[in-house]
């Protein structure tokens, strides 16, 4: 049997070996949760929160998504609107990069993953914050929120599959349009006649009748059109080269001089007038003759509105019945004397001569 001795000194080394393996341990799970060596200093910053939102001590802290500490502490605290205070330890060397107006944010590792906090400082500009200090937190909706924000949208997709389920149930009762378009027997046959009668008009003009098929298939037509394509081509080479009335028209520059001097002796013209020279000048121009041709039309007006009312010879002429009746009985008569003369010239036209 080992004596007391030894059993002393085999305890004494159990102990040391599970201090060291526990320190070991502790070392380890530092390493792991934590950031920096275990000697290095780290800084304390409080921040300020309604709900920590699963948010618990030794959560992973980080700046920019760098793991740069942890939550050292979440307690309910008398803050007003936000009674929750979390503790974050951060790495000194990692302190630099937060400042006074950098923003905390909790978040979570995936959709259902632990949460953890976030100082974003992309937007800080404020200076580097010191030990202790307080940094903003910025609200992030969690899980919940985001399941009752998209109630209504749940509500709307609910109801919008009970119209689709009611209009499915009258398309396969053959109600509506659709229905009928699907499940009616009578629409399928006249589809179907439809189908034969294009099939048919496609085989006619395979065969060349009608008068798609023979444009399709009569040669003579294809030879016409091919004569008619020529001749519209050696047309447009008459044109090209100048020849005919519409290659003259065209290529010779005799004509584009002619109507150029056309139109600049035009231009002459129409700037005579409105200089008022010559006779269409003075007509457009001239006051005078303006007044003139006034003074005539108002003449010839006061002239129509006395004829027209009957006024004077010409008036009475065109107006008075019994003018109108002498002369039309004064012609007659004269009718009646030259009919009478040519009957019996000797009665009218004998001459007695007397001598005393």
């Amino acid at each position: 049997m080992p004596s007391q001795k030894q059993l002393q000194w085999a305890q004494l080394r159990v102990g040391v070996t599970v201090i060291a393996a526990a320190c070991v341990l502790a070392v380890l799970i530092f390493l792991m949760s934590g950031t920096g060596s275990i000697f290095s200093s780290r800084k304390t910053f409080f921040t300020y929160t309604d709900n920590a939102g699963g948010l618990r001590t030794g959560a992973p802290v980080r700046v920019q998504g760098v793991d740069a500490g942890n939550v050292s502490e979440i307690r309910v605290v008398d803050h007003g609107s936000t009674p929750v205070r979390i503790t974050m330890k951060i790495a000194e060397s990692r302190s630099y990069f937060i400042h006074t107006d950098s923003m905390v944010k909790i978040t979570n590792t995936g959709v259902l993953g632990d949460s953890f906090l976030d100082i974003d400082s992309t937007q800080a500009a404020g200076p580097v914050a010191a030990d202790k200090a307080t940094l903003p937190i910025q609200d992030v909706p969690d899980l919940m929120d985001v399941v009752r924000s998209s109630q209504s949208t749940l509500q709307n997709v609910n109801i919008l599959i009970q119209r689709a389920d009611r209009i499915f149930a009258a398309v396969e009762t053959s109600k509506g349009s659709v229905g009928k378009l699907i499940y009616d027997k009578q629409l399928y046959n006249n589809l179907n006649q439809s189908v034969n009668q294009i099939n048919s008009m496609i085989a006619d003009v395979n065969a060349g009748h009608g008068s798609l098929g023979l444009f399709l298939k009569d040669e003579g037509l294809y030879h016409r059109a091919n004569d008619a394509v020529d001749k519209l081509n050696k047309i447009v080479d008459d044109v090209n080269t100048g020849k005919g009335t519409v290659g003259k028209l065209i290529k010779d520059p005799t004509l584009y001089n002619n109507a150029n001097q056309t139109i600049a002796r035009a231009n002459e013209l129409m700037d005579t007038i409105n200089k008022g020279q010559g006779a269409l000048g003075k007509f457009a121009k001239d006051p005078e003759f303006a007044r003139k041709l006034d003074a005539i039309v108002s003449d010839l007006s006061i002239i129509t509105h006395g004829l027209r009312a009957g006024e004077g010879s010409a008036g009475r002429l065109l107006k008075d019945q019994s003018l109108y009746n002498h002369a039309d009985q004064m012609l007659d008569e004269s009718r009646q004397l030259v009919a009478a003369i040519r009957k019996d010239p000797k009665k009218y036209l004998s001459i007695k001569l007397h001598i005393f």
